[in-house]
């Protein structure tokens, strides 16, 4: 059967504040304490892939006859509240709060250190 609820929830995408570029540390799970740079956010899900996290091997199958089949690892996604923008010249993972600047425009600041991400 149909989900509505299902279907409208997948297909809005979530304001999130971390972005691609970062350097984050993963805060919760198997590979908590790691640290890595955002390669791809996923806004509809709520998601992040950062580089040399959670890595994840897959089976290819060879396309072409010749051709033997491999194995590739590649960067599955982590749920972005596991994750927390780190600062790498203080050492410290910290939130991330968006102030208006004295000339009007949107930045992005760490809360414990008060560093400019952006």
């Amino acid at each position: 059967m149909f989900n509505l609820k299902q279907s409208k929830k997948a297909s809005l995408p979530i304001k999130m504040r971390i972005r691609k570029g970062d350097t984050v540390q993963v805060i919760n799970g198997k590979e908590k304490g790691k640290t890595g740079e955002v390669i791809k956010t996923l806004p509809v899900e709520n998601r992040v892939i950062v580089q040399g996290v959670n890595m994840r091997t897959r089976h290819v199958k060879p396309t072409q006859e010749g051709e033997s089949g491999r194995i590739v690892t590649e960067e599955a996604s982590l749920h972005a509240s596991n994750v927390m923008v780190y600062s790498t010249s203080k050492k410290v993972a910290s939130r991330i709060e968006v102030f208006v600047d004295k000339d009007g425009s949107k930045k992005r600041r760490l809360k414990k250190t008060g560093e400019l991400i952006d």
